[in-house]
């Protein structure tokens, strides 16, 4: 019976990696471990060029543990208090739009436009906030994603929760 012995010159060679090659690698090895983000879909019954009027304030199951729901119903509660605030104006500029959209080729739906992308960044920048003053300590990002809707063509906006990988503290550099 005959062992194959590695060569003792090659043992104890050490062989770096390229620096890039060892950010992909260990990104992807994080990736693979993270569990799938959570969706937060919109719960109102107005929908205005694909942001909902509100979003559903009940706790998902899936944060147990990663989060207080009375926290998660707090942040849910500014979000939707940011709609509640934005969306009646948005929605009344919109049918002054639709009445006025033959007379002036379609321009007097500008204002939508331009509310609707005020409304987005404010969300953004509250779900920021959220995310710096609590949620990235918990290993949570909150943020807000165009998704397709699962029932037609039409993208909607959405609340996405991920999850961030833990990095590896005790791995030797």
């Amino acid at each position: 019976m005959s062992v194959l012995l590695p060569n003792m010159a090659d043992f104890d060679t050490i062989y770096e990696l390229e620096e890039e090659d060892e950010r992909v690698a260990s990104e992807e090895h994080l990736a693979r471990y993270c569990p799938e983000p959570v969706v937060m879909r919109g719960a109102g019954h107005i929908t205005v060029f694909g942001l909902s009027n509100k979003f559903d304030t009940e706790f998902p199951s899936v944060l147990t543990g990663k989060v207080a729901p009375e926290e998660f119903k707090t942040s849910m509660g500014r979000v939707n208090a940011c709609l509640k605030k934005n969306l009646p104006v948005s929605i009344k500029w919109l049918l002054c739009g639709c009445l006025c959209c033959c007379c002036t080729v379609g321009c007097s739906l500008w204002p939508v436009i331009c509310l609707n992308k005020r409304t987005r960044r404010s969300i953004q920048k509250l779900l920021e906030w959220e995310n710096n003053r609590l949620y990235h300590k918990l290993g949570l990002h909150w943020k807000l994603s165009k998704r397709k809707c699962e029932s037609s063509n039409m993208m909607e906006y959405v609340i996405l929760i991920e999850f961030l990988p833990k990095y590896p503290i005790f791995r030797p550099d």
